[in-house]
């Protein structure tokens, strides 16, 4: 097997990974040496008694600013155990994350998440990062909970950790569309039966189920995801099919 991937984040709260590290997917990837996983606590490169993190913003104004020298300290901390490592600062000012740049990430051999809290980190910190990232344009009390979403949707891209080797590029978004819609038994549920395609037993008509049923729900949820794809030839063939149908009701 590969040597694993490293993924560490460095917060003033790491008992919050706790739970991500040692459950699900994550737990079955550290299990299976497919990755390592740890949080780093900001307070142990922080100075004095009291280890303090933050301090009041130059300027004046409401809340607290993170400090630079611990931020810069654990970062250094973390590159010298992680070369090569890409640092990134969970920040609402990032660019916004996306499947594409998870599948992009998911090529790194790990990442260093730095989670911000209070009003955010003094500037000079950023310095530091190759990557500020957000994952919507939102606000959340610190960047723990967005670290651990970007680090779900990185490592279940990591050849092996579903099982499956193509688990992953089935799903929503992998090809820029909505993922087909699911069904498990029982074959009738309330009066709500399961498309009879999907029980016939023939594959080629239930990827054509599938593909069609991809088109519609992007078309009909997330339409802005059409507007400059390329599509294939067996995905015009069904817009073109489409636009027969609706030609045909509009003449009713």
């Amino acid at each position: 097997m590969p040597s694993p991937f490293h993924y560490a984040a460095l917060s003033i709260f790491p008992e919050m990974f706790d739970g991500f590290w040692s459950t699900g997917m994550v737990r079955r990837a550290i299990m299976g040496g497919f990755i390592t996983g740890k949080a780093v606590d900001l307070r142990a490169f922080a100075e004095g008694v009291h280890k303090v993190t933050d301090d009041k913003p130059y300027g004046g104004g409401c809340g607290m600013v993170m400090k630079p020298e611990p931020l810069m300290k654990g970062i250094a901390h973390l590159q010298s155990e992680m070369p090569g490592a890409p640092v990134i600062v969970m920040t609402p000012q990032g660019q916004p994350f996306s499947q594409s740049l998870a599948e992009d990430l998911a090529r790194e051999k790990g990442m260093i998440m730095v989670c911000g809290r209070y009003e955010g980190m003094d500037e000079r910190a950023c310095i530091k990062a190759d990557m500020e990232l957000s994952i919507g344009d939102y606000v959340l009390t610190g960047g723990e909970l967005a670290a651990m979403v970007v680090m779900d949707a990185v490592i279940r891209l990591i050849p092996g950790v579903l099982g499956g080797e193509d688990s992953a590029e089935k799903e929503s978004f992998s090809e820029g569309l909505i993922e087909y819609a699911h069904y498990t038994r029982p074959p009738v549920y309330e009066g709500m039966e399961v498309p009879a395609v999907l029980l016939s037993g023939n594959h080629r008509a239930i990827d054509s189920w599938r593909l069609e049923t991809s088109l519609k729900r992007t078309f009909l949820k997330r339409p802005d995801l059409l507007e400059d794809r390329s599509f294939s030839r067996e995905e015009r063939s069904i817009l073109q099919k489409w636009s027969r149908e609706i030609a045909r009701l509009a003449d009713n």
